[in-house]
């Protein structure tokens, strides 16, 4: 049986997003680059809010939505773990996705008037982390 695996996240409070979508993100992100492997289990709802100090209903919401998008899975009286990987979205909904955060990239890197090459350079540093996990 798989121990409860620590979930080194933290909440930035001057980050823009909801509290619930940066637990979202960390998780997804730590599973994607291997961080998290399929059957580690999480902390409980109630350990994750005392560890963050935040309300347990913020994380409650936060894992059903990963539990829904088929990043966890609930397995009745023992907890969540990290589910094996598959596909989790049709090829078409992939592609519209890809395109809308390239769209939002671009138009960032626009309204900051950051040089292409530059962003494309820290592009890649950031991607760098997905090219451990293949290799």
């Amino acid at each position: 049986m798989a121990r409860t695996q620590a979930l080194p996240i933290q909440i930035a409070t001057g980050d823009p997003r909801p509290i619930g979508r940066q637990i979202v993100d960390a998780v997804r992100m730590r599973i994607a680059t291997g961080e998290l492997r399929p059957g580690a289990q999480l902390p409980s709802v109630r350990g994750l809010a005392q560890q963050l100090t935040i309300n347990p209903n913020t994380v409650a919401k936060a894992y059903a939505e990963l539990t829904a998008d088929g990043w966890l899975e609930a397995r009745q009286g023992l907890g969540l773990y990290v589910a094996e990987p598959r596909q989790r979205l049709s090829n078409a909904e992939r592609d519209r996705r890809m395109d809308d955060a390239v769209q939002a990239f671009v138009h960032e890197v626009a309204a900051l008037d950051y040089p292409p090459d530059r962003a494309l350079g820290r592009l890649e540093k950031a991607l760098a982390v997905l090219l451990k996990k293949s290799a």
